[in-house]
């Protein structure tokens, strides 16, 4: 079933793209939340209409997010975690905590933007992926240390 997304969806896609998903999932969850609409032939020229003349600020949003990537450069972010005696971590270290770090330091990213390659569950220095917008990544380093 083809469906048209009407927001990012993580592990999915991004708002405008045409993704093939199971009947299910795209009837029983995607379109009642208003995540998606069927990709019809009147659905799509009107995307493709909206594409047209959102370009223009498209393109904004991607140099904002170029010069954000720019602006946090090679920032290393110092997140403090209660740990044992071993350096686990009690519990885990989450998108919200970086999202709040980065905050302090003066970069708005919302939480849903912030993934790792692992869970961080342990002492020591990590490497966080900010999907700041469809083409622009930028990668910071986490250093986890005990409190």
């Amino acid at each position: 079933m083809e469906v048209i997304l009407t927001t990012d969806i993580k592990g999915l896609g991004y708002k405008n793209d045409i993704v093939n998903v199971k009947p299910g999932y795209g009837r029983n969850y995607l379109i009642p939340q208003n995540f998606a609409k069927l990709a019809t032939a009147a659905n799509i020229s009107m995307r493709n209409e909206e594409i047209k003349q959102a370009a223009h600020k498209l393109e904004k949003v991607k140099q904002d997010a170029e010069d954000l990537a720019a602006k946090i450069g090679e920032l290393t972010l110092s997140l403090t975690a209660k740990a044992g005696e071993s350096g686990k971590i009690f519990g885990a270290v989450t998108p919200l905590q970086v999202a709040d770090a980065l905050k302090e330091q003066g970069y708005d990213i919302d939480r849903k933007r912030i993934g790792f390659s692992s869970e961080i569950r342990m002492l020591g220095e990590y490497k966080a992926v900010l999907d700041l917008h469809k083409e622009v990544q930028h990668e910071i380093t986490l250093e986890v240390v005990s409190a």
